[in-house]
């Protein structure tokens, strides 16, 4: 991103940084509420996760490398159980999914949202029950459907009209009856990112409220009588802090609840009203907690209904991001460090927009600490960028970071355990870095780093 366009987003650039970034009073201080819960300064310095130096992590397993502070996961989930008790909570593995995490999140009492054959296989081949697994995803194959179905997937949240045929083909054959859910386009302009809102009427997913579709689509489903219709389903973004949209949703969807049981006598036993709750990746952002969330969604969903004179539905919500995301770092090794003079300091790590497109995909802010060492220098104001072959190529726009960073000093990112695995890639060639998990003072693990080998593996020209 160019200086000017970074200033007409966060502010002026100068020498200061950007109006919202403001210089530490101690460059080696931690914000808590940035960084996995069992993360801390050591004596000399250096960041420890779960009594584990970073050095020696990076020592074993190399850099760049995704570091997973495995009890924070854990609570995560729990306090997720715990404060929606009575509804179901389901992790959603887009965020990120391997067999560890999926064993990880089914020992804490979680159900497990997928949306592709691969994450289901993942699911599966981790031993996840499949009556707690949803399958989402607005192309769902025949093959993908047949695999969910035959394996007795507890839910389909079904997106086409094309879905609901194969679906409803595919029960006839074998003789069951799925049970599904209907992904409702409810109109609400989330605010975060365009990218990321998915309930406004112009984008790919579910059936239109304002057009009449998704009414249409439950009521071809509860005539064919062939699909168990459980109830609907609405998803307005990611990285929301904002529970009004949420209210505006609840009150459109159960509206259609409304119109359903008025239409054909059958009040929906469900309601699922999505995930996409915000976490801090900088000091600017102010998540709420997973309390005050279920306090709020289950008022919104209790007034909504005795407005409607409904039933109150079993609830259920999707997180993803606010699980994982904090649970996770990013440890990188620095390369080079460029001074531009009167602007900021490039410092350039071992890693990028391979294992983080966020910042170039989406605008995403991230912060950034030096991880190997104390320092007693002032701070600058820095860009931490990649090695790839992109002046995009930017994995945390501004951050102070002492004067005297040098190659070969560790950097750490948090905030990067939701999407960045996920998305990553092998541009330029570069292999996709390990996901490493702490426990107690152990490191294992969890997701191998690509080799060379790999890539040349699929290579078969």
């Amino acid at each position: 991103m160019r200086a000017h366009e970074a200033g007409a987003l966060h502010g002026e650039i100068g020498s200061r940084g950007p109006a919202w970034l403001r210089t530490p009073a101690d460059v080696n201080a931690l914000v808590p509420e940035l960084w996995p819960r069992n993360v801390r300064r050591a004596a000399d310095g250096a960041l420890t996760v779960a009594g584990l130096s970073v050095r020696d992590l990076a020592a074993e397993f190399g850099t760049p490398a995704y570091v997973l502070d495995e009890d924070d996961l854990r609570s995560r989930c729990r306090d997720y159980r715990d404060a929606f008790a009575g509804m179901d909570v389901y992790y959603a593995g887009k965020a990120f999914l391997c067999r560890a995490v999926v064993r990880m999140i089914a020992e804490e009492g979680m159900h497990l949202d997928v949306c592709s054959g691969g994450e289901l296989a993942t699911a599966l081949a981790a031993g996840m029950e499949p009556a707690r697994i949803g399958f989402h995803g607005n192309n769902k194959s025949i093959a993908e459907l047949t695999r969910a179905v035959d394996a007795g997937v507890g839910r389909i949240i079904v997106d086409s009209v094309t879905e609901i045929d194969r679906l409803t083909a595919l029960a006839r054959e074998r003789g069951v009856r799925p049970r599904v859910l209907v992904r409702v386009t409810v109109g609400v302009e989330a605010h975060t990112h365009e990218f990321i809102a998915t309930a406004h009427e112009d984008q790919k997913f579910g059936f239109s409220l304002a057009g009449g579709a998704a009414a249409a689509a439950a009521f071809k489903i509860l005539d064919e009588d062939v699909l168990e219709l459980r109830g609907l389903h609405s998803h307005i973004g990611s990285q929301i802090f904002d529970t009004s949209g949420f209210e505006v949703s609840a009150r459109r969807v159960l509206a259609l609840q409304a119109q359903i049981r008025d239409a054909r006598g059958v009040e929906l036993p469900e309601l699922d009203l999505g995930g996409g709750f915000g976490i801090a990746y900088t000091t600017q952002d102010a998540p709420s907690t997973p309390h005050e969330l279920a306090k709020r969604l289950r008022k919104i969903v209790e007034g909504e209904c005795e407005a409607e004179r409904l039933a109150v539905p079993r609830l259920s919500i999707e997180p993803g991001r606010a699980i994982v995301g904090p649970a996770m770092f990013t440890l990188y090794d620095v390369g080079t460090v460029k001074d531009v003079d009167g602007i900021r300091t490039y410092v350039s790590v071992d890693g990028g927009m391979s294992d983080n497109i966020r910042t170039a995909l989406y605008d995403a802010s991230y912060s950034a600490t030096l991880a190997s060492r104390a320092s007693a220098a002032e701070p600058m104001l820095a860009r931490v960028v990649g090695k790839h072959c992109e002046s995009g190529d930017i994995v945390v726009k501004d951050e102070f970071l002492p004067a005297d960073v040098q190659p070969g000093d560790l950097v750490a990112v948090p905030g990067t355990g939701a999407y960045c695995r996920s998305m990553a890639s092998n541009y330029n060639h570069v292999p996709r870095p390990p996901v490493v998990a702490v426990r107690d003072g152990q490191a294992r693990l969890i997701v191998r780093r690509e080799t060379e080998e790999d890539l040349l593996a699929l290579d078969v020209g």
